[in-house]
């Protein structure tokens, strides 16, 4: 069905930012590749390669020669930034959208590969509506043989520690019996296309976020509450790695979870708490510096956004809420203290005596 899509013969440039930190070179030039033979010429205006101060050798004077190669054919067709010190992915991207010249950017990871006609659709959509962020359907790349593993198309979403997830599309998407239409969707994963102008207005990336974790799902709240949309298009289509290493760090919660609470206290209002009980953390001294939010607040006030209540509501229904919680925390084996209880190892599974850890809720 997408093969008999049309679309309109003048649509926006666009220009694809690739982020990375120590990513494999072949799969670097891999992304490049893939992403100039995909896109129709007319339509890519350049891509911006960002290196968050990679250690890698092979980063720097093989990749230099590659870009020269290409930039000698056409001239500033990809540009390099490299940053002097490690900002993180959503600094990163920031830094990407910074140096974009298109009416519309794509941030992305480097690790991807883009399937034909996967920018049409996306272009043709911000072109109707500039206040639409765009996810393309992701397939998977295993990451130790390259083959692309088609996945289920989804809406996205998030639990209430603010981790991303994959989300049945919504009925109404079911009832149009046509599986090339939008998907309407709570969230981002994490890559997305945007018009370049209205990220600026929409306040770009928490740039107060560390790392990163939870800036995907803070703009799809933010986007929402402030007057957009988000969307993903089931006939653009990109594959991903999703890698056994992760270059930043092995193990992101510390970062995810300050990220959270600065999400909590900015945009969910009375539902913070619910972003604190996830965590097991109190919402009285918590003991983490999230760093100043009154840039934040100031931008939510200025957008004159809507409520959280609204946007589940309106927007993710399918959320759980609580309101008969009397109390959250471990409870911990009076007789060894180490033990706490735990939910079993699969969900809705019976519950079980575990080492006690203090991070998200045992039970």
């Amino acid at each position: 069905r997408c093969r008999n899509l049309t679309f309109p013969d003048r649509l926006p440039e666009v220009s694809i930012v690739f982020i990375f930190v120590n990513e494999a070179l072949s799969v670097i030039l891999r992304s490049i590749r893939s992403a100039i033979d995909r896109t129709p010429a007319h339509l890519l205006k350049e891509i911006i390669l960002v290196d968050d101060n990679s250690n890698n050798e092979e980063l720097k004077d093989k990749l230099k020669k590659y870009v020269d190669e290409v930039n000698a054919r056409k001239p500033g067709f990809i540009k390099v930034v490299r940053h002097s010190k490690q900002e993180g992915l959503i600094r990163s991207r920031v830094s990407g959208w910074r140096v974009a010249t298109a009416p519309v950017v794509a941030l992305f990871d480097a690790h991807v590969e883009f399937n034909v006609g996967w920018a049409e659709p996306v272009l043709t959509r911000i072109k109707e509506n500039r206040k639409r962020v765009i996810s393309p359907s992701f397939d998977n790349i295993k990451y130790d043989n390259f083959e692309i593993e088609e996945y289920p198309l989804s809406a996205q979403g998030f639990d209430w520690e603010l981790w991303c997830r994959y989300l049945n599309p919504p009925k109404s998407w079911w009832k149009l019996e046509n599986t090339t239409a939008p998907i309407r969707s709570p969230a981002l994963i994490g890559c997305f296309i945007v018009d370049r102008e209205y990220f600026q207005e929409i306040g770009l990336l928490d740039e107060g976020m560390e790392v990163y974790g939870g800036e995907n799902v803070e703009l799809g709240i933010r986007v929402w509450q402030c007057g957009g949309s988000v969307e993903v298009l089931p006939c653009s289509r990109i594959a991903h790695i999703e890698r056994a290493h992760k270059p930043y760090t092995e193990d992101l919660t510390a970062h995810v979870r300050r990220n959270a609470l600065r999400v909590a206290e900015v945009w969910m209002d009375e539902f913070k708490s619910h972003v604190y009980m996830a965590w097991n953390i109190p919402q009285e001294d918590s003991g983490i510096d999230i760093g100043d939010i009154s840039e934040r607040k100031a931008l939510r006030k200025k957008l004159q956004c809507k409520t959280f209540r609204w946007y589940l509501v309106s927007v993710y229904p399918e959320m759980r809420m609580y309101s008969d919680t009397v109390a959250y925390g471990v409870l911990q084996n009076s007789l060894k203290s180490d033990l706490c209880l735990d939910q079993g190892p699969d969900t809705e599974n019976i519950p079980i005596m575990y080492i006690c850890h203090g991070m998200t809720p045992q039970v």
